[in-house]
């Protein structure tokens, strides 16, 4: 099952790390999963990535999706691929490749949420929770209420929530059942991305503590 801190390596010149660097980082951090998310570069230098961050991960026993290409994903020999609504939907993967990959879904709303809920993906992003400057969004923070119900509703499947979340949210995203976070600036703009990481994964696993705490009888 996909847990704790996915970091969005992003190619976005804004970063003053690279993509591979970013990863490193957050995997020496204790990120469990790298997403590459390549919107800048020519699919040549996407695959080149790809293939350094699937090797770094599993040094670091780490799992790796490619973000919204299930070819490039194929191509590096990635976990998995995370499509957005604007990408190739997820039963449209022929059944080969299906089988070797693990697949992601983002939705916004919660009519994307049902929608998710039967296709063939193996876990459902949502967000964004808090604002979020990584990425434009047309959409409206959702809160921690509704991330809450989105996890109840997707269960078993693990919810990922995206959109703000810093160490000082994680704990909270972690309280209500969120199985993961995806963040990008809140690594890729950290003057110490290590440190950064480890103090995502250190505020969501108390988050995650909270929960199980409660959920005894």
């Amino acid at each position: 099952m996909l847990r704790g801190v996915m970091m969005l390596a992003d190619d976005n010149p804004i970063w003053k790390r690279g993509p591979v660097e970013q990863a490193r980082a957050a995997c020496e951090g204790g990120a469990r999963c790298i997403q590459l998310r390549a919107k800048f570069a020519t699919d040549r230098v996407a695959l080149e990535w790809a293939t350094e961050i699937r090797d770094l991960t599993r040094d670091f026993d780490a799992r790796f999706f490619v973000n919204d290409r299930f070819d490039l994903a194929l191509l590096a020999e990635a976990d998995g691929v995370h499509l957005g609504q604007d990408d190739v939907p997820p039963d449209r993967i022929p059944a080969e490749f299906r089988s070797r990959l693990a697949v992601g879904r983002s939705t916004h709303t919660l009519a994307q949420v049902e929608t998710a809920i039967t296709e063939p993906v193996d876990y459902i992003a949502f967000g964004p929770i808090f604002g979020t400057h990584s990425k434009d969004s047309p959409y409206e923070p959702r809160g921690l209420e509704q991330l809450a119900d989105v996890v109840r509703r997707c269960a078993p499947r693990p919810v990922v929530a995206i959109g703000g979340i810093d160490s000082d949210e994680a704990r909270r995203v972690g309280a209500v059942g969120a199985a993961s976070i995806a963040v990008i600036s809140a690594v890729a703009a950290a003057d110490d991305p290590v440190r950064a990481t480890a103090a995502l994964v250190d505020a969501l696993a108390r988050g995650t503590s909270d929960t199980a705490g409660r959920s005894q009888p």
